[in-house]
């Protein structure tokens, strides 16, 4: 009994949704779009991008092999 009424009262506020026309305050609007007038250049202005490890690069390749090689040959089991 009471689906006429339900449907009514949801048609009846889409169609508040549909025609409601707010007062906009494009001054606001502008004010948003614009953002801040001062901004900084960079976040991190000093800090490098990736610290620089060129010192270590051949200090530990003797201590390891390359395995690359082997991962081919290798089965797992289980």
């Amino acid at each position: 009994m009471g689906r006429g009424r339900q449907k009514a009262k949801a048609t009846k506020q889409a169609r508040e949704m549909k025609y409601f026309t707010p007062a906009t305050d494009y001054s606001a609007l502008q004010r948003e779009l614009a953002g801040p007038t001062s901004r900084p250049s960079s976040r991190y202005p000093e800090e490098p991008a990736e610290p620089d490890y060129s010192a270590y690069e051949d200090k530990y390749a003797d201590q390891f092999g390359d395995d690359d090689d082997d991962e081919g040959t290798s089965r797992r089991i289980g």
